[in-house]
């Protein structure tokens, strides 16, 4: 499969608002994609939208305000945005929500609201643009799954069930549309400085001195820039490549769970240093 060309394309972002979405919007209409910015935080997409446009005056750069928890919010906007682009040559699903503590310290809604979002919505929204993307010749899908879309980590587990269900939905796709002459890549960042983490929620029952741990743990791993991720991605995607991973704190996981698939979750100090600095271990200490 030859090399994706991103100039002259139109690339449709999830996400796109903040982190890892905003670093790849800005990536893409540097390489000369055209956009289609979705988010459900309005005020920082337009913010964002407007900076992509005055940097690129000839690019088009359109923005649809949409929670892609909310199924019939959902199709109602993939609908408008055929319309308006009827040819779209990349879609990346970025759209990601959080929680943080033990399955069960969490409730059902709050897992499902998760699901409807990180899954689902990656999803549906495939299914309605991949007609456009067949349509067009030398296309590309990439999902961004996570590092716990390759290794589960505790007090994760809706987390964890969603990114490793988009690797898998992800890689059942390659196989489908390789033969259509459509490149699928997933993705696999690492601890990335996003506002994925800072805006997670605590399980329901997740005592607030417990969450304050956890959220301080995980700080310590955030040190990738959104820009990097970004550069990686789109590298990734142009040599059509099937999985990226990006950093440390995605390789680790990654061999980790090569070398002892049944045990590596046992509590060795690579394990904790990868989902927390030894965060199982101080909140083991703090329940004593």
């Amino acid at each position: 499969m030859k090399d994706y060309v991103f100039a002259g394309g139109t690339a449709v972002l999830t996400g796109a608002a903040s982190g890892i979405g905003e670093a790849l919007a800005t990536a893409l209409a540097a390489r000369g994609s055209s956009l289609v910015l979705l988010d459900r935080d309005g005020d920082r997409l337009a913010s964002v939208a407007a900076r992509l446009r005055a940097a690129h005056p000839a690019l088009t750069v359109r923005t649809h305000v949409v929670d892609l928890g909310d199924r019939e919010a959902t199709a109602a906007t993939a609908a408008a945005l055929l319309a308006q682009e009827p040819r779209i040559t990349l879609l990346i699903n970025n759209a990601s929500v959080a929680t943080l503590g033990r399955f069960d310290q969490t409730d059902l809604d709050q897992v499902w609201a998760l699901l409807d979002v990180n899954l689902r919505g990656t999803i549906h929204l495939t299914h309605a643009l991949l007609p456009a993307l067949k349509a067009s010749p030398g296309a590309h899908l990439a999902n961004v799954s996570s590092a716990f879309g390759l290794l589960a980590a505790p007090r994760q587990a809706a987390y964890v069930a969603s990114k490793f269900a988009v690797r898998g939905f992800t890689e059942a796709l390659r196989a489908e549309l390789r033969p259509l002459g459509i490149g699928v890549t997933s993705v696999h960042p690492g601890g990335t400085d996003t506002r994925l983490p800072h805006n997670a929620r605590p399980g329901a029952g997740v005592p607030e001195d417990e969450a304050r741990v956890e959220f301080a743990a995980f700080e310590r791993i955030l040190t990738i820039k959104p820009e990097r991720v970004a550069e990686a991605v789109l590298d990734g995607i142009e040599r059509r490549r099937p999985r990226v991973l990006i950093g440390w704190t995605a390789r680790v996981p990654d061999l980790l769970v090569r070398l002892a698939p049944g045990a590596y979750t046992h509590g060795t100090a690579a394990f904790e240093a990868v989902v927390g600095w030894g965060l199982p271990r101080v909140l083991r200490r703090r329940r004593r």
